[in-house]
């Protein structure tokens, strides 16, 4: 059965849903009201789990998630996610450097980019680390203002001082 709760952030409401096999989206406000998504349960274990690394991360105490993550998505979907993951915190990649990671050929750039944007978990699987080849904010699910808080968050005060 599918819970769950809201989480407060600089970016705005999150509503975290989760299952029995672990987190199965993380969605931005404002929510869709007809998504089936269950019942609210802010006191659910996974769920009280997430709300604090959520705010961990927000507060620049938590670099790296480790919650169970049970998104749904094509084989293709679920390794673009994996590779997303692999994505450092703090740095930025490529479409074009996530298909060679997976062995694949430049042109594979577009469906990195289509898998990215189906990704159901943003945050904890961290598809706003994805820039364009020249570096540029390329399109995000959650706005590219959001996009922007997230990786400005992610920043270093070195990276700033330059």
């Amino acid at each position: 059965m599918k819970v769950w709760t809201v989480v407060e952030s600089p970016i705005g409401p999150l509503r975290v849903v989760g299952g029995g096999e672990g987190v199965t989206a993380i969605e931005f406000s404002p929510f869709d009201e007809e998504a089936q998504v269950g019942e609210r349960n802010d006191e659910a274990p996974l769920l009280v789990e997430a709300a604090r690394q959520l705010r961990a991360y927000f507060a620049g105490e938590l670099t790296d998630f480790d919650l169970p993550l049970a998104p749904r998505g094509t084989d293709y979907q679920h390794r673009v996610w994996a590779a997303l993951r692999e994505v450092p915190y703090g740095r930025t990649a490529t479409y074009a450097e996530i298909a060679a990671a997976l062995g694949q050929p430049r042109g594979a750039s577009r469906a990195v980019g289509s898998a990215n944007g189906r990704n159901p978990i943003p945050v904890v699987v961290p598809c706003h680390r994805i820039v364009g080849a020249d570096g540029s904010l390329t399109g995000y699910a959650g706005g590219l203002e959001r996009k922007q808080v997230l990786l400005d968050l992610e920043r270093s005060e070195e990276d700033l001082l330059f």
